[in-house]
């Protein structure tokens, strides 16, 4: 009889088969020669199936992600995010990318909220163009935004439907409890990141960063860019997130650098 099963390595195979007591005859989706691995003097029961996920014939799955950054704003003369992301076409150049995971565009936006929406806009439809659609690869937004009174980076979980501004945007904009967008509902509706929050800060914990999550992304410009990007993210089946930094006198520069880099890996892998 034909057996199927999941098993991502010859060892699994083996200790499947022993359980099964019985020799594997493998077909491994043209990957490898048909093989006999035998598991001991068992009786041949049937056949078993291998789907290796990372060694599939499909090969790596394509993502591309979208970066962008603030230019400066009230209290904050230099805004780390506009020197990472001018900078981060060369720094991937140098440094590279896991296989399947293409740097799209990166783009600094004015720090400003209803003034600089057709920008951000702007930007989402040029790059929803038929050349990342056809390819069937994941599409994500990566927003950096700065917090100046942070020591770590913050993923941030979800952005809310109110625009509060503390101050007057780069546009002289300062709306006071309104919904960012009226049609959503009130100014408590909130919208999740379907990226997986989680999974992106325990990778980069892992790689030694002074990272936390955040279910606040405040209700100034930041959290005004990101819900926004949520929405349209949804509506073009693509992902959204947002991460806040430090100033670069609490992080330096070659440090958020190397962040930055492990945080595209991180949501490649993980979204």
């Amino acid at each position: 009889m034909g057996l199927g099963c999941l098993v991502r390595s010859e060892d699994e195979l083996v200790s499947v088969c022993k359980m099964w007591s019985g020799t594997a005859l493998v077909n491994q989706g043209g990957l490898m020669n048909n093989k006999v691995i035998n598991c001991g003097s068992y009786q041949v029961l049937g056949i078993v199936f291998v789907l290796n996920e990372e060694m599939g014939s499909e090969g790596p799955k394509s993502v591309t992600i979208h970066v962008t950054g603030f230019k400066k704003f009230h209290g904050v003369a230099q805004n780390p995010t506009e020197t990472t992301v001018n900078s981060l076409k060369d720094f991937v150049k140098k440094r590279g990318l896991p296989a399947g995971v293409t740097l799209g565009s990166c783009t600094v936006l004015e720090t400003a909220g209803e003034g600089g929406l057709p920008t951000l806009l702007k930007v989402i439809e040029s790059e929803s163009s038929s050349e990342n659609s056809s390819n069937n690869g994941q599409v994500i937004w990566l927003h950096l935004g700065v917090n100046s009174g942070s020591t770590k980076f913050a993923i941030e979980s979800l952005a809310v439907n109110e625009a509060t501004f503390r101050c007057a945007d780069e546009l002289g904009w300062q709306p006071q409890r309104l919904p960012i967008v009226p049609e959503d509902g009130g100014i408590n509706q909130a919208r999740k990141t379907s990226c997986s929050a989680e999974g992106i800060l325990e990778f980069l914990k892992k790689k030694g960063f002074e990272v936390t999550m955040s279910d606040d992304a405040g209700r100034f410009v930041c959290n005004y860019v990101y819900y926004h990007s949520l929405r349209f993210a949804e509506k073009k089946g693509h992902k959204s997130i947002f991460v806040h930094v430090p100033t670069f006198n609490r992080v330096n520069q070659e440090t958020q650098m190397e962040f930055v880099v492990a945080l595209l890996e991180a949501i490649a892998s993980t979204c």
